[in-house]
């Protein structure tokens, strides 16, 4: 994993450091299919964006798991959910509330965010998907996606993600999660990434279900020039400090 810690800074040329007095709020980041752990850091001015909000960032590595227990293979999400924040409350000052904890991701890792704040209500106060692979199963039958026989068998064996804890759609229908009891989830994907049609049935769907959905479309591609712009958003939107905006 690579990890961003606050700290008070007075000499950065450029940026304004602040650390607060109590444990620091924490946001996990996720990654892409084809990154890892650094991304973020090499693509993005993130750590530059965080400076003076007194955020840490938690960025995990996972290679190409989908966040999923592998079939065949070894257990990402079991890691990203049990040791990765035992292992964070150990090594780093950074705090335990779910009012002071989120998680973010773009593509496979805005999968990622929005299954683990499903799945896991209570961990959460907020989760934002940035192109947001958000229909495995309709990925898991399409042509040209990575998802080849190989891959899907190493992932999910001889089962299909459809209609599990895997399935996003499947969760925001079945979990019984209302207004009150979901994180605040933020979705925002370009009109012109080839995930944009799955990004829509997730609104859809979220919203019929009553669950609390910010929603962010507009011009843009499956690019970093995009999730570096709309990770700022997610800054903004985030509720560090008690703060909250809500748009449908």
């Amino acid at each position: 994993m690579t990890v961003i810690l606050p700290q008070q800074t007075s000499g950065q040329i450029g940026m304004r450091g602040t650390a607060p007095d109590a444990d620091p709020p924490v946001l996990y980041l996720l990654h892409g299919l084809s990154d890892d752990d650094t991304i973020w850091l090499r693509r993005t001015s993130i750590e530059r964006y965080v400076s003076a909000m007194g955020l840490a960032v938690i960025m995990p590595q996972v290679h190409r798991s989908f966040y999923t227990d592998e079939a065949r293979g070894l257990r990402y999400w079991t890691f990203l959910t049990e040791e990765l924040p035992e292992l964070i409350g150990r090594f780093f000052r950074v705090s335990s509330q779910r009012t002071e904890t989120f998680v973010a991701g773009l593509s496979m890792g805005g999968y990622g965010a929005f299954k683990w704040a499903l799945r896991e209500p209570d961990r959460f106060a907020a989760a934002a998907s940035l192109s947001g692979a958000l229909n495995i199963a309709r990925q898991e039958n399409s042509e040209g996606w990575p998802q080849d026989p190989a891959f899907a068998d190493r992932l999910y064996g001889n089962r299909s993600p459809a209609g599990s804890n895997d399935d996003l759609l499947w969760l925001a229908r079945h979990t019984g999660l209302s207004a009150a009891t979901c994180p605040q989830l933020y979705l925002c994907c370009g009109t012109d990434d080839e995930l944009f049609a799955d990004n829509v049935q997730f609104r859809d769907v979220a919203v019929e279900h009553g669950l609390p959905l910010t929603v962010d479309f507009g011009p843009g591609e499956h690019e970093w020039g995009y999730w570096d712009a709309k990770i700022q958003d997610v800054l903004s939107w985030l509720p560090v400090g008690g703060k909250h905006r809500q748009e449908r």
